[in-house]
Order: C-alpha cells, then structure tokens, then sequence
C-alpha cells in the first residue's frame, strides 16, 4: 500500500496488456493475479471496485450530461465534492463555461475537446478516491501547461495509494518506487 509501480517502453511492448490483465478487460494465459489478497479470478468484481482507472483513450458516454459522467463512480458524492474533483482536475473552468454547465450532455454537436475528455476521467476517478488507482498514458492529451497542474493534483491522490503508471516518459515517472521497463522482443527473422 502506498506504492508507486511505474511501467515504461515503446509501442507494443505490452505496458497496456498489463494494466488491461490487470483490470480484468483481457484475459491471462496462464499463472495468477492476486491485488489487495484477492485473487483476480476469483474476486474480479470485489477489485474493480477498488481500483480507478484512467485510460489513455477516454470512456464517457456521451449520451449523458457532464454531471453524470463524473457521479457514474461515487452516486452518493455531493454537488461540493464534485465541483471539488472537477477543480482538483483542472475541469471546472471549462465545464462552467459550456452553455448548460454541469448539466450539458457530452456527445452534443462535439462540445469538447479530446483533452476536456480526459480531464473529465481524470475528475471522475478524484471523486471516487479509490485505494488503487491505474493510469495509463493518463495526460497523454492534455497540453504540457494542464499536464503539470493534474500532476501536481495526482501526486496529491496518490498519497497513500497503490498506483500503477504506464508512461513512454521518464519525467512522468521519475518519483516511482519501481519501474519495470517492457521491451518489445520481435520473432527472428527466418532465412529466405
């Protein structure tokens, strides 16, 4: 608990295949996973309970409003909390200046950017304040300004937490207890 996991490497060297076994979206071929004592087979729905996830490509449905999105992990969390994670995100600057707020439902005529996307994940997992967090490639939308703001706001959320950070960076992962460095081994090329 309270440890920093970094992974680091170029495409295709498996830093997303990890966290993705990890967060139970693909399956392993053999061996065993446990996180927080539970074992990843057994107990799959117990840890995604306990793990925040933000991807690389953003998961929000559009369908709904931007209040949604955000209350979709804590339903119970108060209009103050969320404004809170949307500010600690660096989000609630441009949510308020969208024409319904809040309220403004997100696949309308493209109302943001990839980047607002992002930061909206971003805000969503500092409402629900999981005790495991997973980011891969997190900021990697986000221009090099707000990426230094949602830093210095993840380093904040990451105290006392599990974290697993996949980054193609060194600087995103300098502070990690461990980095574990894939590298993508090709077949050998056979002799025509």
């Amino acid at each position: 608990k309270g440890s920093l996991f970094s992974f680091l490497g170029v495409n295709g060297a498996g830093k997303s295949t990890t966290i993705n076994i990890l967060c139970s979206i693909l399956p392993k071929d053999e061996g065993r996973v446990t996180i927080c004592g539970f074992d990843l087979d057994k107990r799959a729905q117990d840890i995604k309970r306990r793990v925040g996830v933000v991807f690389q490509k953003t998961v929000l449905d559009d369908r709904l409003t931007v209040r949604e999105n955000l209350l979709m992990g804590n339903p119970e969390a108060t209009e103050e909390e969320m404004i809170e994670a949307a500010r600690a995100a660096h989000a609630h600057g441009f949510i308020s200046r969208l024409p319904e707020g809040y309220d403004t439902v997100i696949g309308d005529e493209g109302a943001l950017s990839q980047g607002q996307r992002q930061l909206l994940c971003i805000a969503r997992i500092m409402l629900t304040r999981p005790p495991m967090l997973i980011l891969d490639e997190a900021t990697s939308s986000i221009d090099t300004r707000t990426e230094m703001r949602v830093q210095d706001a993840f380093s904040k959320l990451m105290q006392g937490r599990t974290c697993f950070i996949v980054a193609h960076r060194l600087s995103t992962i300098e502070n990690a207890d461990l980095i574990l460095s894939l590298i993508h081994i090709s077949e050998p090329t056979r002799p025509r």
